[in-house]
């Protein structure tokens, strides 16, 4: 009788048929699941006589082999049906979308970080809604310090005290990563700190309410102005050129002393003059300095022990003398035909 039954069924599972995975899951619970047919064949198989059991188990086998082939089969034929292969356009291109291209600040961005880092350097990050405490006060500028009106700022919120270390803001410059770091870590400290920053400003071809920057600083024993020019000198040549000169000219910021800003040699005209450079040969890229020991104070760190320098520039100054952009507002309109003349950038 169970022989009869292995070939019944023999029969069944090689002429198994399923237009849909439905079908065929359907087809394998009632074959080889453990309530299915084959199944209740091998509980069955336990009171086949002795001299019988060889040949019903080889049966059994065959018969739970060719069931499995032939529903691994049905999915495959489903497979296929089901991926739409008769409706495929030959003719199409085999890249119907266009890959997208990094945008020039982020191209610019990481070459600087890429140049700092192989200094040494560290990322550091921050939060861009602030408190008036990191942006402005650690910062060494006072309550009533007329620094503050150099950076027309976005204020979130004012304290109803009228205590301005608890304002908050949209920070104006990175300068309060700077001072996360200090409150946080103890000398040697090495890092770079790049991020957006937001000023009050209108809109035109030469500035704008958001920009980003790149902020450095380096605190540990015995560090010197010219730690800091030989620093700036590296990056200068390895970002414009190995002939590219600097030169520093004495500035002002709250949180360095002494301040400078520095310029490096028209790479456009090569120190002859021209109109990017306004025919004087050199074109300023950054701001930097010693940091002022207040700063240092302020953010817990002895500044009769440690000394630092911190310098900052912005990522679309940059791009500009790269790419020699001529309107700032391109990089943050998202015109892809501006876009797509970086293609070859990166």
């Amino acid at each position: 009788m169970i022989l009869e039954r292995i070939e019944e069924l023999l029969k069944e599972v090689s002429q198994l048929s399923a237009s849909n995975a439905e079908e065929i899951e359907a087809l394998r619970l009632k074959y080889l699941s453990k309530k299915g047919e084959i199944n209740a064949l091998m509980q069955e198989f336990r009171n086949v006589a002795a001299d019988q059991k060889k040949t019903v188990g080889m049966k059994i086998n065959e018969l739970k082999q060719t069931a499995t082939e032939r529903i691994n089969a049905l999915r495959e034929q489903t497979a296929v049906a089901d991926s739409g292969c008769d409706d495929l356009d030959l003719t199409r291109t085999p890249y119907p979308i266009e890959l997208g291209t990094r945008h020039p600040l982020t191209i610019v961005r990481n070459e600087i970080i890429d140049i700092f880092q192989r200094m040494g350097f560290v990322l550091a990050d921050g939060p861009e809604v602030e408190d008036d405490l990191h942006v402005f006060t650690k910062m060494n500028f006072a309550a009533d310090h007329p620094a503050r009106d150099m950076q027309d700022t976005f204020f979130v919120e004012q304290s109803a005290t009228g205590d301005v270390t608890k304002n908050i803001l949209l920070r104006s410059h990175t300068s309060s990563v700077q001072a996360r770091v200090m409150e946080t870590q103890q000398p040697p400290i090495r890092v770079i700190c790049p991020g957006r920053v937001y000023r009050n400003e209108a809109i035109t071809a030469r500035a704008h309410c958001f920009f980003h920057q790149i902020e450095g600083l380096y605190i540990d024993k015995n560090v010197s102005f010219t730690d800091l020019k030989q620093v700036l000198l590296s990056f200068a040549r390895e970002l414009f050129g190995t002939d590219t000169k600097i030169r520093l000219r004495p500035s002002y910021f709250p949180f360095t002393e002494p301040s400078a800003e520095m310029d490096i040699s028209c790479h456009i005209c090569g120190g002859k003059g021209c109109g990017f450079c306004k025919h004087t040969g050199w074109v300023e890229i950054l701001g930097c300095g010693m940091v002022d020991p207040n700063v240092l104070e302020l953010c817990g760190i002895d500044s009769k022990v440690y000394s630092g320098y911190a310098f900052g520039l912005g990522v679309e100054r940059i791009t500009n003398l790269k790419y020699q952009v001529s309107d700032l507002r391109m990089f943050s309109e998202n015109d892809v035909r501006f876009l797509r003349e970086f293609e070859a950038a990166h």
